[in-house]
């Protein structure tokens, strides 16, 4: 296993006249994070499923006819909508009509409010997750919501600005280069050897585990 110092080198050489740093994604602090509305993080979590498989230009376009149609994406309003109210959903030609992602929504708002109130809002729960046990994060959110599972929980995640490793094919290269692992890791044995890999990276940077991962994805390729 190649240390820090060596990843950020070898990134530096091969992209050199780049700001590297400037290639590196946002991460929020805990309190930025934490003052989160839950309505806006139940919005991007949706906004991250509908997006799966599909051009983001198109979901994004019709975003704003999710939020009308989903009440702004109030967990509270959510949860209480009935099954039949759901399935008219499928009738509004203004949103995409993928039922199995229509009724993750509402699940995904119980999620929202159960964990929410345990931790004074869901963005403070999430917040407060430590980093070194991101990919417990990951489970749980595969666990307690839907359509969460495989990529999508992390990248959630980064997409709300919580500090997160992702498994992206050149990230899972790199880890495989390394011989931290020798296969795409879906097992929790081979997930905590990657955990305990970007656990010791940031030991010895004291970088967010999503540049540490950004930066290991480009050291594939060269």
């Amino acid at each position: 296993m190649k240390s820090f110092q060596w990843i950020y080198e070898h990134v530096v050489a091969h992209k050199s006249g780049e700001d590297v740093e400037a290639l590196l994604p946002s991460v929020k602090s805990a309190e930025q994070l934490a003052r989160m509305p839950d309505d806006r993080v139940l919005s991007e979590m949706s906004l991250r499923i509908f997006r799966a498989g599909l051009k983001h230009s198109v979901v994004n376009s019709k975003w704003p006819a999710f939020e009308q149609a989903f009440f702004g994406f109030d967990p509270e309003k959510i949860c209480l909508m009935s099954d039949e109210q759901l399935e008219n959903l499928m009738q509004n030609d203004q949103i995409i009509r993928h039922w199995g992602k229509i009724k993750s929504v509402r699940s995904n708002a119980l999620m929202v409010t159960e964990l929410g109130r345990q931790s004074g809002g869901f963005a403070r729960f999430l917040a407060d997750w430590p980093v070194d046990d991101i990919v417990g994060l990951w489970a749980l959110l595969k666990k307690e919501g839907q359509q969460l599972g495989g990529k999508s929980g992390a990248y959630f995640l980064r997409q709300i600005g919580k500090d997160t490793f992702i498994m992206t094919d050149d990230v899972v290269a790199a880890l495989k280069a390394q011989g931290i692992i020798d296969k795409a890791p879906t097992a929790k044995r081979d997930l905590q050897k990657v955990q305990d890999a970007f656990n010791q990276w940031q030991d010895e940077s004291g970088r967010p585990m999503a540049h540490i991962s950004r930066l290991l994805s480009y050291t594939v390729g060269w």
